[in-house]
Parts: C-alpha cells; sequence; structure tokens
C-alpha cells in the first residue's frame, strides 16, 4: 500500500517522524513528491519577484506621473517619457523572446485556458491597438514642430510607443490563452513587467487627458490650472509648422481608445499571469456562437438611446463654448435630462433582467476561472469611482439645498445613478457565474408511412422486402410506429435576457462615450466646485471619472458576455 505525500505530511504533522516509512518501499514515491515540493517553492519565487517588480515599476510610475503634472515640482515630462521608453523596450523585448523561445521548443504549450482572451476581446484589442497607433502618429507630427526648442525625447517616446504597441498585440493575439509550463520563475517576472507597465502607460493618459479637460476651467483657478498645464511644456515654445494644433486636437480625442487600450492589454497579461503553471484543458469550454436571431426589441431600443446621446451630447458640447450663461444653463440641463431618462431606463430593464433570474432554473459554476474572478473584480473596483462621484454630488446638493433645478437634477441623476450602479453589477455577476443555457428540443410527431395500419393486408407487407429493410437514411426509432423530429425553440427566458442584455450594452456605451470625449458636467455645474472647494473637487473628479469611463467599457464587455452565456 502506498501512502501519497499529502497523507505522509499529515501523519508527520500529527504523530511526529514516522520511523516505519524510512527506507521502505514507498520512499521513491516520497522523493518525487520532495522534488514537485521543491519546484512549487522555485516557483514561488517567482510570484514574489514578480510582485516586487509590479510594487516598484508601479509606485516609480506614479511618483513621475504625479510630479510631471505640476509646474511646482522639478519633475518634466521628458523625465517621465524616458522612464516609459526604457519599460517599454524591457517589455517589448521579453515578449519577442517568449515568442521566439515557444516557436522554436515543440510542445512548448501544452495546455491552454479556453476562458481567457475570447476572439471578441481580442479583437477589440486590436481595434483600440490600431487607433491608438494613430494617435501616436499625430503626435510624431505634433512635437516635430517643436524639435528646435524642446526635447526630443518628446519624438522619440511615440514612435517607442507604436513599436510596443504592434509587438504586444501579436503576443497577446497569439499567447492570451498559454499556460505557461517552461521557464515559469522568467514568465511571472516578464508577465507581470508587461501588466505594470500598461498600468503606468495608463495612468500617464489619464493624466494627460485630466490636464486637457482641466486646462479650460474658469479665470480663478488659474493659479492651480498652470501646475495642470506645465507637463505640455509648449507655452514659451512655437511651432515650425502650422498644423501642430490641428494634430494636437486630433490625437487628444483618440485619447480615449489609448486609455482602454492599456487596460485591455492589463486584464489580458494579468490572466496569462494567473495561468502560470495551471493545468487545464481548452476542451473543457463550449464555443458559444453570437447571434442575434429573433433578437429585435433590445437592439433596435438600444440603437435609439445612443442617437438620441449622441445629439444631446453633440449640442451640449456646442453651446458649452457660448458665452451667453442662459443658453450654457439649457444646454447643461438638456444633458441632465438626457442622462436621467438613460440611466433610468436602464435600471428598469436591469430589474427585468433579475426578474428572470428568479425564475431561471440553471445552476451557478462551479469551476474557478481567474477570467471571470478578474471580471468581477475590476467590475465592482472601476465602479467605485463613479460612486465616489456620486455621494459627493448628493451630500453638496443636500447641503446647499435643491430649489435650483439644476441642482434638482444633478440631485436626481446622482442618485439614480448609485442605483443603476448597484442593480447592474448584481445582473452582470450573477450573469457571469450561471451556467449556460441548453437548447430545447420540441417533438412534433409525424406519422411514419412505412408502419402497416391493422386493416392493411398483412401478407404483401411480408412479402415486399422494400418495407421490412431499414431505410438508411432512417432512425431505428421511425420503425416502431411514429417519426420523432425534433425543432430547436429558444426559451423565452433565454430570449428575454439577450433582449435585456443588448439594451444594457448599447445604453454604457453612449454613457462612455459621453465622459470620455469631453463631457464634464460635474465642472460645468458650479456648485460641486463652490460647494467643495477646487482644490478637492478637482482631484475627486479627476481620479473617480477614468474609473467610472473604464467601468462602462468593462461593463460593456461583460453584457457581451452574458449575452453569450444567455
Amino acid at each position: 500500500m502506498s501512502i501519497s505525500a499529502e497523507t505522509y505530511g499529515l501523519m508527520r504533522h500529527v504523530y511526529g517522524p514516522l520511523s516505519f516509512c524510512e527506507g521502505s518501499k514507498d520512499e521513491p514515491e516520497l522523493k518525487i513528491s520532495s522534488a514537485e515540493v521543491g519546484k512549487e517553492k522555485s516557483q514561488s519565487w517567482g510570484w514574489m519577484g514578480s510582485g516586487i517588480i509590479c510594487v516598484n515599476i508601479l509606485i516609480l510610475g506614479s511618483v513621475l506621473v504625479t510630479g510631471s503634472t505640476y509646474e511646482d515640482i522639478n519633475i518634466k515630462a521628458p523625465h517621465l517619457q524616458i522612464f516609459l521608453i526604457i519599460i517599454l523596450l524591457l517589455t517589448s523585448m521579453w515578449m519577442i523572446y517568449y515568442s521566439i523561445y515557444t516557436a522554436r521548443i515543440k510542445n512548448a504549450v501544452n495546455y491552454k485556458d479556453a476562458h481567457a482572451g475570447p476572439t471578441w476581446l481580442r479583437g477589440g484589442l486590436v481595434l483600440f491597438a490600431v487607433l491608438s497607433i494613430i494617435m501616436d502618429i499625430f503626435k510624431i507630427a505634433s512635437y516635430v514642430g517643436y524639435l528646435h526648442c524642446g526635447s526630443a525625447v518628446k519624438v522619440a517616446f511615440p514612435v517607442v510607443q507604436i513599436v510596443f504597441i504592434f509587438v504586444q498585440t501579436y503576443f497577446l493575439w497569439v499567447h492570451s490563452k498559454d499556460c505557461v509550463q517552461l521557464q515559469k520563475n522568467i514568465s511571472c517576472c516578464g508577465l507581470m513587467l508587461t501588466l505594470s507597465t500598461n498600468l503606468v502607460l495608463w495612468m500617464t493618459a489619464v493624466a494627460e487627458e485630466s490636464v486637457h479637460q482641466t486646462v479650460g476651467m474658469k479665470p480663478q483657478h488659474n493659479s492651480l490650472v498652470s501646475c495642470f498645464a506645465a507637463s505640455y511644456g509648449d507655452r514659451e515654445c512655437k511651432c515650425s509648422h502650422s498644423s501642430c494644433s490641428i494634430f494636437k486636437v486630433a490625437y487628444y480625442y483618440l485619447y480615449p481608445f489609448n486609455i482602454e487600450y492599456s487596460l485591455f492589454a492589463s486584464a489580458m497579461a494579468y490572466i496569462m499571469w494567473k495561468n502560470v503553471g495551471r493545468l487545464v484543458g481548452e476542451h473543457g469550454h463550449a464555443k458559444i456562437k453570437f447571434r442575434l436571431n429573433g433578437i429585435y426589441i433590445g437592439p433596435t431600443f438600444g440603437i435609439l438611446l445612443v442617437i438620441a446621446g449622441l445629439v444631446t451630447f453633440i449640442v451640449y458640447e456646442m453651446e458649452m463654448k457660448n458665452e451667453d450663461a442662459k443658453t450654457k444653463e439649457e444646454a447643461l440641463m438638456m444633458h441632465f435630462v438626457m442622462n436621467i431618462v438613460i440611466v433610468s431606463l436602464m435600471s428598469i430593464v436591469t430589474v427585468l433582467g433579475m426578474m428572470i433570474y428568479r425564475v431561471d432554473d440553471r445552476g451557478h459554476v462551479s469551476e474557478k476561472s481567474p477570467t471571470r474572478n478578474l471580471d468581477v473584480g475590476l467590475l465592482v473596483g472601476a465602479s467605485l469611482g463613479q460612486f465616489v462621484i456620486s455621494y459627493f454630488s448628493i451630500i453638496a446638493m443636500i447641503s446647499t439645498g435643491v430649489k435650483d433645478p439644476l441642482n434638482r437634477l444633478d440631485l436626481s441623476f446622482a442618485i439614480i445613478m448609485v442605483i443603476q450602479l448597484g442593480l447592474q453589477n448584481f445582473f452582470i455577476i450573477e450573469g457571469l457565474h450561471r451556467l449556460p443555457f441548453h437548447e430545447v428540443k420540441e417533438p412534433s410527431v409525424i406519422v411514419n408511412p412505412y408502419v402497416v395500419e391493422p386493416g392493411n393486408d398483412m401478407n404483401n407487407h411480408e412479402g415486399s422486402n422494400t418495407n421490412t429493410e431499414t431505410s438508411p437514411d432512417m432512425p431505428e426509432d421511425n420503425l416502431q410506429g411514429d417519426k420523432i423530429q425534433y425543432k430547436y425553440k429558444p426559451l423565452w427566458k433565454r430570449q428575454v435576457l439577450k433582449e435585456v442584455c443588448m439594451f444594457l450594452l448599447m445604453g454604457n456605451i453612449i454613457l462612455w462615450i459621453m465622459p470620455a470625449f469631453g463631457a464634464r458636467p460635474q465642472f460645468d455645474h458650479t456648485t460641486e466646485t463652490e460647494f467643495y472647494k477646487f482644490n478637492v473637487w478637482a482631484p475627486v473628479v479627476n481620479v473617480g471619472l477614468p474609473f467610472g469611463i473604464f467601468y462602462r467599457m468593462h461593463s460593456v464587455a461583460n453584457l457581451f458576455e452574458v449575452f453569450l452565456i444567455s
């Protein structure tokens, strides 16, 4: 009788050293187990080393990003960009090394996580990568005009970033499902370097976008705005060609896509890091196809909602540039009303989806998945940014009074936003943990012409060879009487859930577009700024809003996943 390593370890813990096992025939098995334990300890050094790399890069990156946005701190944008160039080159070299190493060794990757890196996610990554490359090209065209009086690092950084995006997009497209079994320690450190690099790039893009949005604030805030604007470094340096301003405006409109690219890449790198050493099979996950058969109501009303939101957003952006105070107030009121309508409809539809969950008899997924855990963690964590802004607004509105129509709209929007976030989080998390629906086979009875009725001549039937032989195209059970024909019919619960998912998906898209492309009612409506003062309110918005923007895009991805499961 052999003793497993777990049993042996438990007996040693309870009874002390087991002398009767020493030198027995089970000793080779114990030695093998000890070797496996040694491998696990060796791999733990990889986890620890990767954690140290992540913490140091993130802290150093945070210091440089924060310092480069304030004029009084002697950290300039080129200092940050030099640091970024170094980690971009290191990360690119590791990804190239990994790709070549796995390509040269036969069966280098024997295990793949089918849940990681689905095609639609990789497709979104490629789309954001293309737009990020276009943004970098516009940056190069703009910064070239300042080479005569500025730093060449500003031009070198977008060039290096283009190379990095090419390498990383290929790497994640090909290897996002890998469960690394070779060179685990190096892979852990390399993947965590990739994750940290993308997070620092995200922080940099968010800081530059916040600077761009804050520069247009009122004159009384100019003392602080000048600190934010210092990172541009172009106030005393004039462009050598006339197109600088055009390229500058163009690449700022592409910042939201670059921000999402960094976050997508960070999430995929984290899943690869969690899968290092995992022994999973790709066959364990059934492929689910995207189909819109019979799904009309949710997409139709969702598209109408997006169009209405886009129209009001464009009008709002144009009217806020007007000098007339009354025009600005009307535009702001229109923006609040549209957002209240969108969030209210999404809340009602989410309640409908939750009611379907109550009558749904599907079980919950028992299999552990790093991808699902990350989705849930990011969803809840990212929603905290919008929660913080909403609660700050609620306190400010209640404290200052709600007699003003704009204050009432702001308070209503903040309250409904809190409700919508809570409902949507529950709906998505519950949907991600449900088992997929299965097609329902609806039988329909068709008379079998090969079966003889009681009144027919049995002698004629017995003499006919054609009636006694089995038709190769006919199932065996057809010979027993009636032919059973199965028709696939989707469950009504499944259809309602798909409609709900598509409507919520469209709603989150328009709620992502408006803040991502410049809507800042938090500053245009001055009640919160006057109540908390700009020094407090600006950091709350500039930190919380990027998380809120990411929450909407992440919700779109999760709702699409729930749609596929349904």
